[in-house]
Order: C-alpha cells, then sequence, then structure tokens
C-alpha cells in the first residue's frame, strides 16, 4: 500500500508541474488540447513515478 500512494503521490506532483508549466508556455487553450495534454501528463507521470520508484527498489 505505501508503495501505491508513493507511486500516486510522485504521479501527482509530476502532473501539478507539468499543468503549470503547460499553462505558462500555452496560457488558455480549446478543450481537445487539453484532453491530449491531460493524457499526456498522466502518461508521463506514471512513468516518472516508475523510474523513481525502480531505482528506490535497486
Amino acid at each position: 500500500m505505501r508503495i501505491a500512494l508513493t507511486s500516486a503521490a510522485l504521479t501527482g506532483a509530476f502532473c501539478a508541474g507539468f499543468v503549470v508549466l503547460i499553462d505558462k508556455l500555452a496560457g488558455m487553450l480549446p478543450l481537445a488540447p487539453v484532453i491530449v495534454l491531460s493524457f499526456l501528463s498522466g502518461f508521463l507521470g506514471s512513468l516518472f513515478a516508475r523510474f523513481v520508484m525502480g531505482r528506490k527498489n535497486d
């Protein structure tokens, strides 16, 4: 359970940072790009969390 919560927290932190970066770069966007960017944020955040958690277990 602890690993799942840590992974979720890392993913959430990555997504929050990603959204701030996109907001600064793009400003107000239409719905379709926001959906794509949300998916990309979650996908990359998950990979980031797996990478960090994998490094911790080595």
